[in-house]
């Protein structure tokens, strides 16, 4: 006899099939039993005094929420951290009045009658608790849509296992799934993978942050350093985050070893600029050729380095623009390091008087008006000599040095030419401009021609 192909895959199915059905039914019946408890006379003094505790507490909220709020305002000079818990406290101020008005009565109760008359009272401060206990602690989540996918996730975990629904929950997103190899994949399997992965990005972030802190306080490490160890920790927190992740599901890595290897040499070939870049900007915080801060000029980009990130060095120049220079074109490419080694920075301006001016006063002159600039450093002197006899001037070049060139070169330019113009006014120097003379010459004038 034979048995068509539909008919068999049918029968393959059923027992998965026949398994989350059973598995429903159990948990239907539980709420039907829970739901049918519900209307006894103790229980439902129980829900009437949980309802009424909880307007008590709104009540409490509306009339010691203010002088609250004002206790708080008075505390200015706390810290920034114990205001911030002062603000979660006050924001959740009607949860934490009615956890203790409920377990204020559930001891009551326990005390002048039978402990099964508090039971329901007894479930429903434990989920208030939990709940309250879940807020607080997914405070310390900074992202807002991380923190609520965790709160949720804590408070559904939470209810289930005080409900006692928790194993029936587990077995029925379980039996959803499927076997490929020696791994199951299932409904559960996924949400443990997010709720796993969640806590440990969570925590390497909060270390990753506290370890950034601690190094950037340390004047002792350069700034190029400084970069190389956060971008160091970032790499090992989060590394070590998802490697233990996948280890704690029992997902075995070993077998990705090959499948991983070959997408190594795949993503080398296409990616060879961006792996490129990577190296460039290890080699980049390893040589200290550049770090933040620093004065560069590469190209006609000039300005200061913003950040070292792993693929650009963020340049900032004086009119707002940041540049996004890869890091490969600063380790192949001339770049002008303008406080590399130190801070002095010497700059010249080229300027021509009339033969007519002594050009030993002009020297003594410029040099005086350049050091009335304010910018201009007096520890290193300042000085002017003449470079050549032009057509219409004498030609001078003036060198002077600041400490200070992310303020700005061309500001400083100018202010040492204003300088020059009010200094060569007040003692009658004059600066010449080309001029022509022209003669012309009796005997060289041509005949004029009858048209």
């Amino acid at each position: 006899m034979t048995v068509p192909e539909d008919a068999i895959g049918q029968t393959a199915q059923d027992p998965q099939l026949d398994h989350v059905i059973s598995i429903g039914t159990a948990l239907i019946d539980q709420a039907q039993i829970f739901l049918s408890t519900m209307f006894r006379t103790w229980n439902l003094y129980q829900i009437a005094i949980a309802i009424g505790l909880l307007g008590l507490a709104h009540i409490l909220r509306v009339v010691l929420g203010p002088r609250i709020r004002g206790w708080m305002a008075s505390r200015e000079n706390w810290p920034k951290w114990r205001m911030r818990i002062l603000v979660v406290v006050h924001q959740r101020l009607r949860a934490i009045f009615f956890v203790i008005l409920i377990w204020t009565a559930i001891y009551i109760m326990r005390e002048v009658t039978w402990p099964s008359r508090s039971y329901l009272l007894s479930l429903i401060g434990t989920l208030a608790f939990a709940w309250l206990s879940v807020v607080f602690l997914t405070r310390l989540i900074k992202s807002p849509s991380l923190r609520k996918f965790v709160r949720y996730g804590a408070w559904t975990y939470v209810t289930l296992r005080i409900l006692g629904l928790l194993d029936p929950a587990e077995r029925l997103l379980d039996s959803a799934g499927f076997t490929m190899g020696d791994i199951r994949f299932s409904l559960l399997l996924l949400i443990q993978s997010l709720v796993v992965l969640g806590v440990l990005i969570t925590a390497a972030r909060f270390f990753t942050n506290t370890t950034a802190a601690r190094v950037r306080s340390n004047e002792d490490i350069s700034p190029s350093m400084q970069v190389l160890i956060v971008k160091g920790a970032q790499i090992a927190f989060y590394g070590a985050a998802f490697f233990i992740g996948v280890r704690s599901l029992g997902i075995d890595l070993t077998g990705l070893a090959v499948l991983s290897g070959a997408i190594g040499v795949g993503l080398g070939f296409g990616l060879q600029k961006v792996v490129s870049n990577l190296v460039s900007g290890v080699i980049i915080l390893l040589d200290k050729s550049i770090k933040p801060g620093d004065v560069i000029s590469l190209g006609e980009t000039f300005g200061w380095i913003n950040s070292l990130g792993a693929r650009y060095v963020s340049v900032v120049t004086r009119d707002g623009k940041e540049y996004l220079i890869p890091n490969e074109d600063l380790i192949t490419g001339q770049v002008v390091n303008w406080s590399h080694s130190n801070d002095f920075v010497r700059l010249d301006i080229n300027f021509g008087t009339s033969y007519g001016d002594n050009p030993h006063d002009v020297r003594r002159i410029a040099i005086a008006a350049a050091q009335s600039v304010d910018r201009v450093l007096k520890s290193r002197p300042t000085v002017c000599h003449i470079v050549g006899f032009g057509d219409s001037s004498v030609d001078y070049i003036l060198r002077f040095w600041i400490t200070d060139p992310t303020g700005g070169l061309t500001n400083i330019r100018g202010n040492v030419f204003l300088a020059l113009w009010d200094a060569f006014a007040e003692n009658g120097i004059s600066i010449p401009f080309p001029q022509r003379e022209v003669k012309l010459l009796k005997g060289d004038a041509a005949p004029a021609k009858d048209s």
